[in-house]
């Protein structure tokens, strides 16, 4: 019988990390999990580690062989003496996506949790699966780029349409451009990329544009949806609910992939859009809406972008499985109501915490500045929503 949904970790997807410096940090998974598990939101039955996969077979359904042998040369000997040259070569010496020890089991560690969901998924053993480690969506098939090495959603994407042969409707909610994931399937008309971001005017990695709509047969499967910078709440949620249920009604998808960076929030370090816990709440619960809809139910969840990792990524991310399970917070806070959060989480976390965590689910509105330009951003917006579905 199958079950509504699972959770799929390892922790040996902790070791994917950069160094102490760098703002892409596991602890983020560590605080989400601990969170779901105070409020008893997750079960030893709901978690499961990945089955092992042939690592060649699916890595290189997007990746190179070249860029593959590169990696595990990268990660097994970090003294080798051309390392410098081989890393400039395969994108792998930058301050966003330096090399290091151990980079390709952990990396190869992702990419099986999101192959494993989709085959969950797909096989009828569940509706739902979430893998909180993926969505990696910057990697290209010959280079690592904006803290990915390997691309887990487009492995997990290009697996399910060669042993389901099912059409997919990605959507990526991160703050910066899903173009890894894009560029892959930029011909695919079985494969539909949706992304919803900061504009690449102004934010890595530079592209996302509206007129970015695939190319050959893939023409028309690829949907842009760029942000002004200081986009709030309300127009976020309306740029996103305008465009996507025209794409998924247009596509008519057998799945949804979805990627939920959460650095589209205020908060957030790495960008600037200027939105609330609001839209954490609300993405998950129109996703779920649309897979029902839509894909019998069919949907999975990758992590992605987040570094505010204390007092963002744990609230957010915990909302997509609360929200897989019909738990009551998720409704709650969907419903605008702001349930607190568990005092022995916030008391075991503030000790390490740079700054104060929040104590409730959602923000209270009058920590975060509301924008002076509302009026003239939204309305740049609303003219980016026509263009995205003129053609649909």
């Amino acid at each position: 019988m199958a079950s509504d949904a699972i959770f799929i970790h390892h922790t040996d997807s902790s070791g994917y990390k950069f160094g102490e410096e760098h703002p892409f940090d596991p602890l983020r998974i560590t605080l989400t999990i601990d969170l779901l598990k105070e409020i008893n939101a997750i079960s030893e039955k709901q978690m499961e580690a990945p089955p092992s996969y042939s690592e060649e077979e699916l890595l290189s359904l997007v990746h190179r062989t070249d860029y593959l042998s590169a990696v595990k040369q990268l990660s097994e000997d970090a003294e080798f003496n051309d390392s410098s040259t081989l890393a400039q070569q395969f994108g792998l010496h930058t301050e966003d996506t330096p090399y290091f020890p151990g980079m390709h089991k952990a990396a190869m560690t992702i990419v099986s949790g999101s192959v494993a969901a989709a085959d969950a998924v797909m096989t009828g053993r569940t509706k739902h699966a979430y893998h909180i480690a993926g969505g990696l969506h910057h990697a290209f098939p010959d280079r690592a780029s904006g803290f990915c090495v390997y691309n887990d959603a487009a492995v997990a994407i290009k697996h399910i349409r060669q042993t389901y042969d099912a059409r997919v409707l990605y959507i990526d909610t991160d703050v910066h451009h899903g173009d890894g994931v894009q560029w892959v399937f930029y011909d695919d008309p079985n494969v539909c990329t949706y992304s919803i971001h900061e504009t690449g005017k102004f934010l890595f990695p530079g592209t996302g544009f509206v007129y970015e709509k695939g190319v050959d047969h893939g023409l028309g499967a690829c949907y842009n949806v760029p942000l002004e910078p200081y986009t709030e709440d309300d127009s976020w949620l309306e740029s996103f609910n305008v465009t996507l249920r025209k794409v998924i009604k247009a596509f008519k998808p057998d799945i949804i992939i979805s990627q939920h960076g959460c650095d589209a929030h205020a908060y957030d370090p790495l960008s600037h859009i200027h939105c609330s816990m609001r839209i954490y709440a609300e993405i998950p619960a129109i996703i779920h809406e649309l897979a029902h809809e839509h894909t019998d139910g069919r949907w999975i969840a990758l992590g992605g972008g987040g570094y505010d990792i204390f007092r963002v990524v744990p609230r957010a991310w915990s909302l997509v499985w609360l929200t897989m399970i019909e738990h009551p917070i998720a409704k709650a806070v969907t419903a605008g109501e702001a349930p607190s959060l568990p005092d022995s989480w916030l008391q075991r976390w503030a000790a390490i915490s740079p700054l104060k965590l929040p104590t409730k689910w959602l923000d209270d509105p009058s920590d975060i500045e509301p924008m002076p330009r509302r009026t003239e951003i939204t309305e740049k917006n609303r003219a980016m929503q026509k263009i995205v579905v003129q053609d649909i």
